[in-house]
């Protein structure tokens, strides 16, 4: 369990020369807030890759909820 997650936090990035350093998808500059939105608005995965980023793979959008789960574990809102 501990490879996948890894694996996953892989795939997000925080990069102060990136989107203001807001996390994003490595490689993209696709924020993993708006990702959360589009989950939020009722897409599912499969609705995300093929209606508005194609380039993303089913693991990034899981990234994306796995980063979340994580920043509110570890009580890092940024509201």
């Amino acid at each position: 369990m501990m490879r996948e997650e890894n694996a996953l936090l892989e795939r997000i990035i925080v990069d102060p020369k990136i989107c203001h350093g807001q996390p994003c998808i490595k490689g993209t500059r696709i924020l993993v807030h708006t990702i959360l939105e589009l989950l939020e608005a009722g897409l599912t995965t499969e609705q995300i890759i093929r209606e508005y980023y194609p380039q993303l793979t089913p693991e990034d959008v899981a990234a994306c909820l796995h980063h979340a789960a994580l920043s509110v574990r570890k009580g890092q809102f940024g509201l």
